[in-house]
Parts: structure tokens; sequence; C-alpha cells
């Protein structure tokens, strides 16, 4: 089995500006001094630039000093810009006897080089220059800004359409962990992040802020990262690596079979595409069990779906328990998927609660109006295990924890972490930025937002994906929290694929479930160059 340390080497890490901080004092400790590391930025960001710029000769380049580390990486930066015929100007926000430390050893030898300062304070806007470089406040700021400095950063903004706009490490005002502004933050043309991207820089909604997002190394040795590991990590098709080539050898029970409860009458649809991308994440055996009424539907027109017909009182209605016949076919699926068109009805909720009460249920993908149930019965959330997988979107979230949707989306993460001391399973938070998260272990941070999967059957389609990858024998081999990983960027990975033939929308959840096993073919594990075409830049 791959364990979940040997899953989150497969992922580049998100460190929390506490835990970059520690791996910069871990480097520190081992030798490597400050003022080198300071340098290794202030050059990745200047390749970076020279990128975007190549011709720096001439041109004149405005470097904002804040007082922290990104001011010193501003100084270091503007020494090398004199270097290639640019003319920096460094403005900074405080008297140059007050800066300390590596910030204040970069300030001295860009002075004793040449390079002009000027308080910001007393400057004039009045000839904007070629290029801007925000160096005014790092990852560790938190909060809302101060008058002085979100009218500094309106002032920056104004000048964004015809200038060109390096952050240095993330956007000033921007707050590294929620990637919401606070209130603004400077918007940049491209931001250049050292060591590893921040949790907040990957999130969708702070792209108007960063631009385009440049991952750069600057010498902190591997293994200081691992000594000090990080609280998240991004989720991005990387993680599909930890997917194994087909066998030789194989037959239909060597990919498992995963058995979908849902689709009570007039809601068959929903178990359909669930049942349809089970089989399309490569599930070797599919069987739909639902009332009587609704399997013809369920099945729609597919074959390789089959059908269990569970007796309640009536042929539209779920039993109120697990028939013997059910039994054993629980006990021969891999996985399960709960949920998707199942119903809220009293009869629903009974024989949830009795498919919980199974000794022998497998690993379980708890979707759709099976969560609005568990909303009602909050106890029953107890009998979950850390193999079971939930699968909110926010509003089933904020019925589950009693809250407004408004709420959840204010605080994605911590509404995450509630979820998740509630019971044993995995929490999938859907949305875009979706998270995962179990109680004990990392987060796991989804870069992708694609328009292409807000559409109803999207959610159905996920669950189905989810319970095809638990229930197939590579799928088992990880942990819940990697499978449910694996899950989320495969189906935003086939979205995008969606996109290709549908960029306006109008795609089918039918069709996005149909993306699922082409998502891999797109994505070969020769290179990481290959990799990078459908994720986002990291160290090279």
């Amino acid at each position: 089995m791959r364990s979940l340390a040997e899953f989150l080497e497969l992922l580049p890490p998100l460190p929390l500006p506490a835990e970059m901080r520690a791996w910069d004092a871990a480097a520190v400790k081992l030798g490597l001094p400050e003022v080198l590391l300071m340098e290794n930025a202030a050059r990745a960001a200047f390749d970076v630039l020279r990128a975007y710029r190549p011709h720096l000769a001439g041109q004149t380049v405005w470097l904002f000093m804040g007082s922290g580390n990104n001011g010193g990486d501003a100084a270091c930066l503007a020494r090398h810009l004199l270097d290639a015929g640019a003319r920096p100007l460094v403005l900074h926000t405080k008297a140059l006897g007050a800066y300390k430390g590596v910030t204040a050893k970069h300030l001295r030898i860009a002075r004793s080089v040449g390079v002009p300062f000027a308080p910001l304070a007393r400057h004039d806007w009045q000839e904007p220059p070629d290029i801007l470089v925000d160096g005014l406040l790092g990852t560790g700021f938190n909060g809302e800004l101060r008058p002085t400095l979100r009218t500094i950063v309106e002032r920056i903004n104004q000048l964004v359409p015809s200038r060109f706009v390096l952050a240095l490490d993330i956007p000033s005002g921007l707050n590294g962990t929620s990637g919401r502004p606070s209130p603004v933050a400077v918007r940049a043309t491209a931001t250049v992040s050292f060591a590893a991207a921040k949790p907040g820089l990957i999130l969708p909604w702070a792209r108007p802020w960063t631009g385009r997002l440049h991952v750069r190394a600057i010498g902190i040795p591997a293994v200081t990262r691992d000594a000090c590991p990080c609280g998240a990590y991004l989720l991005d098709g990387r993680c599909l690596r930890a997917l194994p080539g087909l066998p030789e050898n194989s037959y239909k029970n060597s990919f498992g079979h995963a058995l979908v409860l849902g689709g009570a009458p007039g809601l068959s649809g929903a178990a359909h595409l669930a049942a349809r991308a089970a089989l399309r994440a490569g599930a070797g055996l599919v069987t739909a069990a639902a009332p009587a009424a609704a399997l013809a539907d369920i099945k729609s027109g597919w074959p390789e779906i089959m059908t269990l017909a569970l007796t309640g009182p009536g042929a539209h209605q779920w039993p109120d328990s697990v028939s013997e016949a059910l039994q054993e076919l629980c006990a021969r699926c891999t996985a399960l998927v709960a949920g998707p068109g199942m119903g809220r009805g009293e009869d629903a909720a009974r024989f949830l609660e009795a498919l919980l009460n199974l000794s022998q249920r497998p690993p379980t993908v708890f979707d759709a109006d099976a969560l609005m149930l568990l909303a009602r019965r909050p106890a029953l959330l107890e009998q979950l295990t850390e193999r079971d997988i939930l699968t909110p979107h926010p509003g089933e979230a904020a019925a589950l924890l009693a809250c407004s949707t408004s709420e959840i989306q204010a605080a994605r993460p911590a509404a995450l972490a509630r979820l998740c001391s509630r019971c044993a399973g995995v929490v999938v938070l859907k949305g875009a930025g979706t998270l995962v998260g179990q109680s004990g272990a990392p987060l796991l941070v989804s870069p992708y937002d694609v328009p292409q999967l807000a559409m109803g059957g999207s959610g159905d389609v996920l669950a189905g994906c989810l319970g095809g990858l638990l229930a197939r024998g590579d799928g088992a081999d990880l942990p819940s929290l990697g499978v449910a990983g694996v899950g989320v960027a495969l189906h935003a990975l086939a979205g995008r694929l969606c996109a290709a033939t549908w960029p306006e929308r109008g795609n089918r959840a039918s069709e996005l479930a149909d993306a699922l096993p082409k998502v891999r073919t797109g994505l070969t594990y020769a290179t990481t160059d290959q990799i990078r075409q459908e994720v986002l830049p990291w160290p090279e």
C-alpha cells in the first residue's frame, strides 16, 4: 500500500507563513547564510522579470521597499537591474538607518554600487516608470492594510493597465492563507513566489492580483523541507502519478466492484451519472441498487450498469432494512456510492441508517441527498470510518454545520476543519478551489476553477469517479485521502478537456463523465514538463 506520506511526496507543498519561516530558520541553522537566501531570491526574481522584459537596458524601474525581508529582496534586485543597464529607483517606506538584519546588509551593498534610493512618502508620481516591483509586504501580512499603505497600493494599481508589475513573493495586501485582498491588494502582472507557493496564491480568486504565478527555488535544501513538513499541499495533475499503469493478465474483478445506492423515481439521472462515472473511472463492475420503479431509467441504455431492485413499502420507496441480497452484494463490492438521487424522504433516511449499521460495509462515498439526510441525523456521522469520503458542496456543508452558505464560503478552510472534526472520514468541500481534508492530516488544495463543472450532475460524476477509484485495486492501495485527492484532480482535468470542445460551456454531465479516462492519456508521466503543461509552474 502507498502510504499517505508517499502520496504527499508527489505533491508540491504549500507552506503557511509560519511554516515558511521555519524553513528559512532551518536552512540558516544548517549553515546557509540568510544573506545568501535573499540573494538567491532576488536573482530568481530578476530571471522571471527578464523573461518578460528581455531588453532591460534603459528601462526605468521603481522598486517599492517595505520594512521586512521583501524590502531586502527589492533592494537586492535593484542591484541586478543596475548591472543589466536598467535605471532602478528604490522607494523605501522608512528611514534607511532603521532597516535591520539581512535587509540592511543588502541595502548597504546596493547603495555602495550606486543604486539610488528615495523616501516613498516624498516621491513624485508624475512620470511613471516602465516597470514596478512590489516589495512592500510579504506573506506574513495579516489583518487590514493601514491607510498609508492602502493609498500606495491604490496608486500602484492606477498604473497597472499600462505598466508591468512584478510582485515579490506575494502581492502586497493579499492574504497568503485566504487569497483575499485586505481590502485591496497590488494587481500584479506576475508574481514570483520563493521556495514554494503559499496556499492563498494558488486559489482561483487570487489570480486577479497575482497575475501569472511563478515559483522559484532559492536554495532551501530538501532535507530542511522534509524536517519541517507543512500543513497544505497543491492538488494538481501530478497527483495522478499515484495511480500505477494497467496490470498485465487482468480481468474485470482486478478493478473492483462499485455499488451505487441512489436514483429514486424522478431522480434516476443522478444515479446513472454516478454509475457511468464509476465505469469511466475504471471500475471493473458497477451495480446500481434502487427502488424497482427507477432501475430502467438508471440504466438509461447502458447494459454495462447492472441493477438490483430494492423492495420497499412501494415500488417507489426505499426499504426500511438492508435485504439479505443487498448484504451479500455489499460484501462482494469494494466500494459504495450513496446519495445521488436518493431523495430526502423518511424512507430514504431509514434506509441510510440501516446501511450505516451494516457490519461489512465497504468504503463509501456519501454525496448529495445522503449528506442532507446525515445533516438531519448528525449522530450518524459517528458511524463513518476513516475509509469513507463525504463530498458536500457549500450548501450541503452549511446544512451539516447548521450555518449559512455564505459563512461556509467566507472561511472555507475553517469550515472544512469543522466538518472533519465531526467524523472520521475524508471531506471534500467542493467549489472553485476545492479543499480536501481529514482530521489529523494535511490539507489538499485544488487550484482549478473550471466553469464547465458548474452544472447539474457534475457532483454526481465526482461521486461516481471517487467510487470507481475506491473500488479499483490501484485506488484501494491509496488511503482514502489520497483517493479523494486523485478523484478531485481527475474530475477537474476532465472539465478542462470538456472546455476544449465547449469553451463557452454547454457540455453535459454525461460528457464530463466520458472525459474521465481521457485525462490520463493526455497527462503522460515520461517527463515533468509534460505535466507542467496542465498545472501551475513550479521550481525549475
